[in-house]
């Protein structure tokens, strides 16, 4: 449950910040913050999927800027794309430390 909210939470202030509009000055650092919650909260164990998040981070905003060419909605779903992949930074943030952390505790077990 704690998940979709998050979620949820991220796409209306990814909306909030394509539209410019809002109490907030800086979208983009409560992006980062519920995406490192998202990340913190819902760890993901596979590399494989970890992988996948990572790349997302990067290419989601290149992907997005190819939604330019529909007119009238293409810009804003780039720009609601464009600022979701903030908050799937702050995912892979969470992932990179959370396996960083596991990887220290699991150093003396040997």
């Amino acid at each position: 449950m704690l998940q979709k909210g998050l979620l949820g939470g991220s796409l209306v202030v990814a909306a909030l910040a394509t539209f410019g509009v809002g109490p907030v000055d800086s979208y983009a650092l409560v992006l980062v913050v519920l995406g490192l919650a998202m990340g913190f909260t819902n760890p993901i164990e596979d590399v494989a999927t970890r992988v996948a998040m990572y790349v997302l981070a990067v290419y989601l905003p290149t992907i997005a800027d190819n939604l330019d060419v529909i007119p009238v909605a293409g810009e804003l779903l780039n720009g609601i794309l464009s600022q979701l992949a903030v908050a799937v930074a702050g995912v892979a943030i969470a992932q990179v430390i959370l396996a960083l952390y596991n990887g220290l505790m699991a150093a003396g077990d040997d």
